[in-house]
C-alpha cells in the first residue's frame, strides 16, 4: 500500500497532487450550472461539488473557488439572483467538460458547444436542453471557507424538471436510468452501476434490501 504523509503531499508536483487529492475522496456529482448576466450574456460551467443541503425547504449547495479571478457564474447570480443546475449524462460529457475552458465574459459557453440553451416557465437563468434533470435555483447565501478562500454557495430549489419514468413510488430517483454520470478527480467521467438499495437502518436490526 502506498502511504503519503502530510509532508509528502506538500512536496508533490502541483498537478500530480491536484489529481491525487481530487480523486481520493471518491466519485463526485457532475452538473452544469447555468446563469445569465444582467446584460443578457449566458454562462455555463461544469461543477463537481453540487451537494444536497436540505429537503425542507429544498436547498442545494456548491463550492466556488476563490474570487482571485473573475468568476462569471458568481457575478451572474449575484447580479440576477438565479442559476440552474443541470445534471450531466453520458451523451454530453465532451461538451460538458469543455465548459471548464476560460472564455471571456462576453462569450457564452453555449455558443462553443453543442449544448442547447433553453428557458422554462419564464425563469431568468438558462437550462441545458440535453440534461435530463434540471433544477432552477435562487441564490440564498454564501459562506467563506477561511482556510482556502473558497465559497460555499447556498441555493433554494424553485423548479425541478425530470423524466417521470425515473421517479419511484417513494420519491427515490433511478439516476442510472437517466444515465447520470459521476466525476472521478478532475477530468474523468464514469457511468455508475446500481448495486442495491437498503431500508432505513435500525439499531440491532439486520440491513434489509429494498
Amino acid at each position: 500500500m502506498k502511504y503519503f504523509t502530510k509532508q509528502d503531499l506538500s512536496s508533490l508536483p502541483s498537478r500530480f497532487k491536484a489529481h491525487l487529492i481530487n480523486s481520493c475522496t471518491g466519485f463526485k456529482s457532475a452538473n452544469l450550472i447555468g446563469s445569465k448576466s444582467s446584460s443578457g450574456i449566458s454562462n455555463l460551467a461544469i461543477f463537481s461539488s453540487v451537494m444536497h443541503i436540505g429537503s425542507s425547504p429544498p436547498m442545494l449547495g456548491f463550492i466556488l473557488r476563490p474570487l482571485t479571478v473573475k468568476r462569471n457564474t458568481y457575478a451572474n447570480f449575484k447580479e440576477t439572483g438565479f442559476f440552474t443546475v443541470n445534471q450531466v449524462n453520458a451523451t454530453i460529457i465532451e461538451d460538458a467538460h469543455h465548459t471548464a475552458a476560460s472564455y471571456l465574459e462576453n462569450i457564452s459557453e453555449f455558443s462553443k458547444t453543442n449544448l442547447t440553451e433553453t428557458y422554462l416557465n419564464n425563469f431568468q437563468a438558462p437550462y441545458v436542453q440535453e440534461s435530463a434533470i434540471k433544477i432552477g435555483c435562487s441564490y440564498v447565501n454564501e459562506y467563506e471557507i477561511k482556510e482556502n478562500g473558497c465559497l460555499l454557495i447556498i441555493g433554494a430549489i424553485e423548479h425541478l424538471y425530470l423524466p417521470e419514468h425515473i421517479i419511484q413510488e417513494d420519491g427515490w430517483l433511478s439516476l442510472h436510468k437517466a444515465e447520470t454520470v459521476a466525476i472521478n478527480g478532475l477530468d474523468a467521467y464514469a457511468l455508475p452501476q446500481l448495486l442495491a438499495r437498503f431500508a432505513y437502518a435500525e439499531p440491532n436490526t439486520p440491513t434489509k434490501p429494498i
